[in-house]
């Protein structure tokens, strides 16, 4: 279990640069880092209530054996007062089963307690290491982030700049110039034409005003 965190984190520290130049998503990838080892933390939480447990259950039973032992030694006093070596002699022989009990007992009670002690210290050790990466995941992803914006950015500036672009906006420009030579042309035309009628009207103004003279010479006006 600890050797597995160990491992996420070697992982996260030797081959993110891999998982950079593969096509893997490196924030998803720490989320995924992150979530292992909040995994394995349980796991190892677990682990050392387990131990603990073993180490109270021990221990109590060590208590119980000592006070077995205790209380024979105070009944066999009491038997040797009374006069009844028999009884002194039966309640010291039972004291000695319960006095190696009670070694044997206090030396699996000391070795669970070590065993505690370093599956807690490890546990803390663990613990450290998680936040410690924690804090590296959110500066890594936040570089990430950067990075895949600045990417971003710099291919749509790129694009701006590209052949395809700049030749289909040199038909844009060529287009809204044909369109101002037409408007141009038209304007010229338009002139043109007014120009001509209104020297028609011109002639068809004078031509009445020769009829109007002849019909008043007619008439003797002039």
């Amino acid at each position: 279990m600890f050797k597995f965190f160990k491992r996420v984190k070697t992982v996260v520290d030797s081959e993110l640069n891999a998982l950079l130049d593969k096509a893997e998503d490196p924030v998803k990838m720490l989320d995924q880092f992150m979530r292992d080892m909040e995994s394995d933390i349980r796991e190892a939480e677990a682990a050392v209530a387990k131990q603990i447990a073993n180490e109270k259950m021990l221990q109590k039973k060590y208590e119980e054996a000592q006070k077995m032992v205790e209380k024979r030694e105070e009944q066999a006093l009491k038997a040797v007062e009374a006069g009844n070596d028999d009884l002194a002699r039966r309640a010291l022989e039972d004291k000695k089963l319960h006095t190696q009990t009670a070694e044997t007992l206090k030396e699996s009670y000391e070795r669970a307690k070590l065993d505690s002690e370093a599956v807690r210290k490890k546990l803390d050790e663990m613990k450290a290491e998680y936040y410690q990466m924690k804090l590296k995941k959110d500066s890594l992803k936040a570089r990430a982030e950067s990075a895949k914006a600045k990417t971003k950015m710099n291919r749509t500036l790129s694009g701006i700049g590209s052949d395809e672009s700049k030749r289909g906006f040199e038909r844009m420009e060529e287009k809204v110039l044909q369109f101002e030579a037409e408007a141009e042309t038209s304007e010229d035309l338009r002139s043109s034409n007014k120009s001509l009628d209104d020297e028609f009207e011109s002639l068809e103004k004078n031509d009445v005003d020769d009829e109007l003279a002849a019909l008043k010479r007619k008439l003797g006006k002039e």
